[in-house]
This record gives structure tokens, sequence and C-alpha cells, in this order.
């Protein structure tokens, strides 16, 4: 069995998760970490280098993890470093995959590298389910509702605001929406009407509170159009109620397979992890990327371009024979 070396850059919720992840992969190892911050110490032994380091490990990572947040790391760090690793991210700025994916299929083709782009459950496994229920019943319509639970991108995204010192954002489907898609209803709900995002904001000293809402509420790509409540609490409320990261969803595709004959189609997750999960998801993907590289690809990817097969540790036999 082929050991697939991965690296990690960054080390939060993440890539904490990764780090576990591949300890319960037996065709993974991981090589070392990598982040902006001295100091830093992994929890499960892994050695840990500053970003300065990172070029030394050319030839010795085949696949680095980017594990930063979409907001402001993704794109600049991707475009840097699929100059020269091969990389698997997990960008979830879907107004900005396409520029995301033009710039880094440029990197990776110059390189001679491959990347893997919105890698995890949404994008990412949500997206398959979208595009199976969509090939199915051509003629219906998709839904997706996520949550009840913390989004990582969206509490990043609050905490890069200005009085702000800490904060999480809950996204909360709308049950009445929910259940008219499961009564085979196709009806016109946008994501918008369908979810509500609610926010605990823990205000940095000084900071104010109506500016700082009104800075959450009109996030372009986050918030704007989104039912947002705010809920401002102390440091201890929020780490006391609000420390585990759970989250899920719902993906449903609703269409007639004829006149009058309604099929429904549901796929769910419900995590009590959402960082340990996406995690997870990254670790397989990495292990398709460089099956992908053994073909001779080059260039961005996303989870559309990768065969199921690819994923699994076992042989094209034993897949056919269990699964």
């Amino acid at each position: 069995m082929h050991t697939l070396r991965i690296g990690i850059v960054g080390y939060g919720n993440l890539a904490r998760g990764v780090e576990l992840a591949a300890a319960r992969q037996g065709d993974i190892e991981l090589v070392a970490i990598f982040s902006r911050r001295e100091g830093v110490q992994s929890a499960g032994g892994t050695p840990v280098y500053t970003m300065d380091k990172l070029d030394a490990f050319v030839g010795q990572i085949d696949v680095l993890m980017l594990c930063g947040g979409s907001a402001n790391d993704l794109m600049t760090q991707a475009r840097d470093i699929g100059a020269k690793f091969h990389i698997v991210d997990s960008f979830d700025t879907h107004a900005k995959v396409e520029e995301h994916f033009t710039e880094l299929d440029a990197v990776s083709k110059a390189a001679g590298k491959v990347s893997l782009i919105s890698v995890g459950w949404d994008p990412g496994l949500f997206s398959l389910q979208r595009l199976y229920g969509e090939a199915v019943l051509p003629h219906g319509k998709n839904y997706t509702f996520w949550g009840r639970g913390i989004s990582q991108g969206h509490s990043n995204a609050i905490r890069r605001i200005p009085g702000v010192a800490d904060a999480k954002q809950y996204t909360v489907p709308k049950e009445a929406c929910l259940e008219r898609c499961r009564r085979g209803e196709q009806a016109d709900i946008s994501a918008q009407e369908s979810h509500l995002r609610e926010c605990y904001v823990v205000l940095a000293d000084g900071a104010n509170a109506a500016t700082v809402e009104q800075a959450i509420k009109t996030m372009p790509d986050y918030f704007d159009g989104y039912e947002t409540v705010v809920h401002f609490v102390s440091q201890e409320e929020l780490d006391r109620d609000h420390s585990a990261m759970p989250h899920g969803g719902f993906v449903l595709r609703v269409g007639e397979t004829k006149p009058a004959e309604t099929e429904v189609i549901e796929y769910s997750l419900k995590l009590d992890s959402n960082p340990s999960f996406t995690a997870s998801v990254l670790v397989a993907y990495a292990r398709a990327l460089m099956r992908l590289a053994a073909h001779g690809a080059t260039g961005c990817f996303t989870v559309f371009d990768i065969p199921p097969a690819y994923l699994s540790p076992k042989s094209p036999r034993e897949l056919r024979k269990l699964l």
C-alpha cells in the first residue's frame, strides 16, 4: 500500500481535525504542520514549523491541506503554495468559487501540479447530491437547508469585523420551508428565505454595538439578504453555551418522472463536529487528488471531477464486491 504524505497549513479547528482524520487512515502519514504563529504545539505530536520553512519540504510532502479561512486566507495562500505543491482546500465562499478556480487553475497548470478546491460537505458532498438529483430528475428543483449548526466560515467572517472580540454564528433552517419540500412541493424558496442566521457576538472594549450589528447584517456573500439576529453576550457566556461545533443539513431534489408522479430525493447530515467531519472529507479527497495526478492530470479540480472510486483505499475489485 502506498503511503500518502500530507502536510497541513494553519492550525485551527479544521487543521486539528485533519490531524485526527489522518491518524485514522492506514495509508496516510502526516509529515508536518506549518503555522504563521510562533511556538505552536501539535496535539498529536506532529512537528510544527513556521511558514518560512515550507519550501524545504518540496518533494517530501505529496499534498498540502490548506486549512485557513475563506474570507481572508485561502485565495492568496492557494495561489502562492499551489505553484510548488499539490493542494486541497475547503474554500466555501460560493459566490467566488469560479474566480478562485480560474486563478488557481492557471497557477497549477503552469507548475505541473494538481489542486482541489471547495472540498468539505458544502461545498463538497452536498454539491454532489445536487448534481445527482438534477441529473436523475431533470424536471424538478434542488433545495438545500443548512443547520441548525455553527458555520465556521461565517463565524470567522464576523470575528474579522473591527470591534468584535469573539463570535459564533448559527445557520438555522426554517422548518416550514423544509416541510413543504418534503411534501413534494416545488416551491420558489430562496436560501435567504429559508434560513435564519443567528449570531452570538462578544464586543471588544469600547466597540459600538450598533455599528458592529450593521456591519454583520450588511456583509456581502455572508449575511446581506438573510434574516439575521445578533445577540451580544459576554465571553463567559459564549464559552459556556456555544463552545461545541455541531452542524448538518439537508439536500432535497423534488421532481417528477411524469405528470402527477412526484419523486423526492433527500440526503442529510447530522454532525457533532463540523470541523472534524469537514477534515475527514478533505483527507479522503487528498487520496483522490494524488490518484488524479498519477494519471498525468494538471490544473484545478472540484469534487465534480473526481471519480468516486478514487476516494477509497479499497481496490476496484473490493469496491465491486462490497459496495
